[in-house]
């Protein structure tokens, strides 16, 4: 099988403790909650990745062009941001060494990945964690999140916690209720997010601010599949 390529640039060096990694997933819980971050903490931009096995996908936001993975820095937090735009799937595995790419670039002591899970549970939108180091969940039970007792992860959250063995990898979880982009579950994140980095955001703005990303993002990546079936309709009729 042919490896699939990645490529990147990581324009500025520096060092943070935390990589928060956020990637498409179900209900868009993740991206959603890492673009607000990077708007409200008001991040530095420090690099760029993308695969050219996908459909090309920019965004536009505030009159800016928004990468298909952008890499963002907060000195103030000691944090780094992995956002992503770009669909992933089949690609999780690569978008899983991006991530441990970048925690080994900046020195990373932990990285942190958020995901939205089904519920069964139409009214509450409940959250958990998993970490891969034991000595942290006595510090998540503290601050109030539940571990994840019963359940399957899939997506880059597995890929992270399968591949990495020097890293510390906690997950973040929220329940959502549909496919359709979940800012309820979204701000749940930033939630859980907040008290276990301290990162002092007030998530409640973010149900009416994600509605308008929520938007702009299911209209790029309707427009991202529709690209990826037009290809895949145009190799069959090579082959064909």
């Amino acid at each position: 099988m042919q490896e699939k390529k990645v490529n990147f640039s990581l324009w500025k060096k520096c060092k943070a403790s935390t990589v928060l990694a956020g990637f498409p997933g179900f209900g868009l819980v993740s991206t959603i909650a890492t673009g607000f971050i990077v708007d409200h903490l008001k991040c530095e931009q420090i690099g760029k990745y993308w695969f050219e096995e996908g459909p090309p996908t920019l965004a536009i936001h505030n009159c800016a062009l928004v990468d298909p993975i952008g890499i963002y820095y907060n000195k103030k937090h000691d944090l780094v941001i992995v956002h992503s735009i770009a669909p992933i799937n089949g690609l999780e595995w690569n978008a899983a060494d991006i991530v441990l790419d970048v925690a080994k670039q900046v020195s990373a002591k932990e990285i942190v990945t958020t995901e939205g899970v089904g519920s069964q549970d139409g009214e509450s939108t409940r959250g958990f964690f998993y970490t891969s180091n034991p000595a942290k969940r006595k510090q998540f039970e503290k601050i109030g999140i539940d571990c994840l007792g019963e359940g399957i992860i899939v997506g880059i959250a597995s890929a992270l916690l399968m591949k990495a063995d020097k890293n510390d990898i906690s997950c973040l979880f929220a329940e959502t209720h549909s496919n359709l982009p979940d800012s309820k579950a979204a701000a749940k994140i930033i939630e859980l997010l907040d008290r276990y980095l301290g990162l002092n955001i007030d998530y409640k703005p973010l149900l009416v601010q994600a509605q308008k990303f929520e938007q702009k993002l299911r209209t790029m990546l309707d427009q991202a599949n529709k690209a990826k079936e037009l290809k895949e309709k145009k190799d069959i009729s090579y082959v064909g």
